[in-house]
């Protein structure tokens, strides 16, 4: 697959920016840049060596200096593949994004091996912190919270007080099917409403357009649309994959990669039955089936 970079810096603030990919499908995340005189950290990074090096030439194009931080809001490598193109960066994450990362690895480059991913080399968080830590860059303070779990255990979201800037990582995502396959649909709706008490003006979600607390809304009408469908499939006594085959999306009919439809049912399903937030499912399978239910390998455009 040959890669064409389209990403764009949106500035939100001064020296704030949110690095956006269109069209915000699979692994097209978004990033977040943080600059405040002679320094700057990003809030993630991108897929691919080619779109790490594109984000990177953005940040030269906003900031004076490379950033001296990165933080990862979790482990999945659209998000962290493009550490290796900042080695002036310190890597911070939450304990159990690098434990997670160490464990997963590349594994993401051979669920599409036909997409270029270029040499990307696996770099691990240097610094980790539990529940709250506090980032200054500058005179910019970011506070870096742990919500998960939520779309994973180790999700962080990244909060600028002042500016009431959050980036959400994928805790929130516009435009695309929220996913919850390795954290949960009960954690996702506590993180929802952790967030909205921050009282955000804007957010940078994972993945889509940036917008304001609107898109909490909308996560949380998902997640709790989830929630009821999964009560109804387990009363009819039918598989999340049957159940997925015959649903109704509605409202959110309109959603990037709707087959997320199925691996969040089976979330719901077993938190229905009484399993605990972030409880591991089979991924391997379960993407497996989300693969059966589109009839083929969902796009991916990185």
């Amino acid at each position: 697959m040959t890669e064409t970079v389209t990403a764009r810096c949106e500035e939100i603030g001064d020296g704030i920016f949110g690095y956006v990919q269109p069209d915000g499908g699979w692994c097209l995340n978004n990033a977040g840049i943080i600059t405040s005189g002679a320094r700057a950290a990003l809030v993630d990074t991108v897929a691919t060596e080619t779109r790490a090096r594109a984000l990177r030439s953005a940040v030269s194009g906003v900031s004076p200096v490379m950033p001296g931080m990165i933080v990862n809001t979790h482990f999945h490598g659209d998000h962290t593949f493009g550490n290796f193109v900042f080695p002036e960066a310190v890597v911070v994450a939450h304990e159990r994004t690098r434990e997670e990362m160490a464990t997963a690895g590349l594994h993401l480059t051979g669920l599409w091996p036909g997409v270029s991913w270029g040499g990307v080399d696996l770099v691990l968080p240097e610094i980790t912190y539990t529940r709250r830590m506090v980032m200054h860059v500058g005179d910019v303070v970011a506070e870096l919270l742990h919500v998960g779990p939520a779309h994973t255990t180790d999700d962080t979201v990244v909060w600028l007080p002042a500016e009431r800037v959050l980036f959400t990582g994928d805790v929130v995502l516009s435009g695309a099917t929220p996913f919850c396959l390795m954290g949960s649909v009960a954690g996702s709706l506590a993180a929802v409403a952790r967030l909205r008490a921050l009282d955000p003006k804007v957010i940078v979600p994972g993945h889509g357009r940036l917008g304001g607390p609107e898109l909490l809304d909308e996560t949380e009408r998902y997640f709790r649309w989830l929630q009821s469908l999964a009560k109804d499939g387990i009363a009819a006594g039918l598989s999340p994959l049957e159940l997925a085959a015959e649903v109704d999306l509605g409202e959110f009919h309109d959603l990037l990669d709707a087959e997320r439809l199925v691996p969040n049912l089976h979330r719901a399903y077993i938190e229905e039955n009484g399993a605990e937030p972030g409880t591991p499912l089979d991924v391997g399978a379960l993407f497996g089936e989300m693969v059966r239910h589109h009839g083929g390998l969902p796009v991916c455009h990185a």
